[in-house]
């Protein structure tokens, strides 16, 4: 596939599947799946009310995948492209990274509806903290779930993350202020579940 960017692409891999950074050249396997599952999307998604729908035209996506080549060089996102077996799947991200006494930063996930319940948004995510924990050296990993998000909070389930509690209208999600369930994962719990999670998820530690 053709890339643009002068950024070397990050490539992680896992027992099924590699979560690897987008680039232009990918824009027509994104494009199929969210084009596809967008009505199952969109539900999920920030958006303030009566903004417009964002835009997924080649050229718009191409904007998109230079903003995260910058997020990378700062340091402050990673967002990955989820491939099965070279299929393009969904994405997973490490977002809204802050450093100093916080060092803390997002995991958000979506899934191609035809390979949700396949324990491959499990996977990405193991892949995603080992990435924040030992690449990026974050003390704290956060993944916000509308509670009546069943899918997404099976994820969380599976791995058994900690719930810190209920955020009421934390985000707005497609017009409306939504709570969220908040779960985390910190450095020290890392290091307690890591071979757990590892060999589970990855087959590996």
């Amino acid at each position: 596939m053709a890339r643009t960017s002068n950024v070397t692409p990050l490539e992680l891999s896992g027992r099924r599947i590699i979560l690897r950074t987008l680039g232009p050249g990918d824009y027509d396997s994104w494009i199929e799946v969210r084009s596809r599952c967008r009505d199952w999307l969109i539900p999920w998604e920030p958006r303030p009310h009566d903004a417009p729908q964002v835009a997924e035209d080649r050229g718009s996506f191409t904007a998109r995948c230079a903003i995260r080549d910058r997020e990378r060089q700062m340091g402050t996102g990673f967002g990955f492209g989820i491939f099965d077996q070279g299929r393009f799947a969904g994405e997973v991200t490490l977002s809204s990274i802050q450093r100093g006494p916080f060092q803390s930063g997002f995991v958000g996930y979506w899934i191609d509806r035809e390979m949700a319940g396949q324990g491959l948004v499990p996977e990405a995510v193991v892949m995603v903290l080992h990435f924040a924990f030992e690449a990026v050296y974050l003390h704290r990993a956060e993944i916000s779930i509308i509670p009546r998000n069943r899918p997404s909070l099976r994820v969380v389930e599976k791995l058994g993350l900690r719930m810190e509690g209920v955020a009421e209208r934390f985000l707005e999600i497609n017009g409306q202020w939504e709570d969220h369930a908040r779960f985390a994962i910190t450095a020290e719990e890392w290091v307690v579940r890591r071979r757990e999670l590892l060999w589970t998820w990855l087959g590996r530690w």
